[in-house]
């Protein structure tokens, strides 16, 4: 009796079920090898930095950069490469940061599941903000990292607007729920899992089989990133990845 009276405590099923998710995300994060993209890092060294595929960029249209804080060296770099706008999203901030060579587009807003106001700050959906820019029929770049708000925002966003999207390099937030585990798998039905790497500010040894509540990853739209299905699974992590905090023991995966 006692034991069933264990069994069933509310907390340990809590627990036993946040390690469920946590093993299941981990199987459906394995990066593969696409045979058309030339990974090239874009941004900062460390924090800011993202792996993208360098060949696949030409011919996009327009760029969104979530989560600005104090630089957009990201947006920075692909706009002025491309001479296209960057529309750069952030409510939280006061920075507005400039590219001599690019050409930033700043929205005083924060992306959201719906159109609201919190505590003085308005949030609107992806698909508003895409098409309030004319871009709802454009090529495009996503980067996001807000914070945990991207689970919910993309949750949200309609396929036919993740179909615009080529490529979206972005840093999660969060392994042990179960929204978080049907979103992995959503994206994946569109887009190719290209990159993986964990933030070492997030490293933890209480979320096994995760090494980290925060990681980035890349993600290519199936419609322009070919599969090499010679090549092993999961992707062998690249070289060009680096420490988020290069004073920081780092928390990397080898499978």
């Amino acid at each position: 009796m006692l034991f069933a009276v264990a069994a069933c405590n509310p907390a340990e099923r809590t627990a036993a079920d946040a390690r469920a998710v946590r093993a299941a995300l981990f199987e459906e994060l394995k990066p593969v090898t696409l045979k058309n993209c030339h990974l090239r890092r874009y941004g900062g060294a460390n924090d800011g930095g993202y792996l993208m595929c360098d060949n696949l960029v030409q011919g996009i249209q327009s760029l969104y950069s979530y989560g600005i804080d104090t630089e957009d060296n990201w947006g920075c770099e692909l706009s002025s490469q491309l001479k296209v706008p960057v529309h750069q999203y952030d409510c939280f901030t006061e920075e507005r940061p400039k590219c001599e060579k690019g050409y930033f587009v700043f929205h005083d807003e924060c992306v959201g599941p719906k159109p609201e106001t919190i505590e003085g700050r308005q949030f609107d959906t992806l698909t508003n903000q895409i098409a309030r820019n004319h871009d709802a029929v454009s090529r495009l770049i996503v980067k996001i990292d807000v914070e945990g708000a991207e689970w919910d925002s993309l949750a949200a966003t309609p396929d036919d607007v993740l179909d615009r999207i080529e490529q979206m390099p972005m840093e999660l937030h969060g392994v042990d729920e179960r929204r978080f585990l049907d979103v992995v798998r959503r994206l994946k039905t569109r887009f190719h899992l290209v990159n993986l790497h964990f933030n070492n500010h997030s490293c933890a040894a209480d979320l096994a089989p995760m090494p980290s509540r925060a990681y980035q990853v890349l993600w290519v739209n199936k419609r322009v990133g070919v599969l090499d299905p010679d090549a092993p699974v999961p992707a062998p992590m690249s070289a060009l990845n680096a420490p988020d905090n290069p004073t920081l023991p780092d928390c990397q995966i080898v499978r």
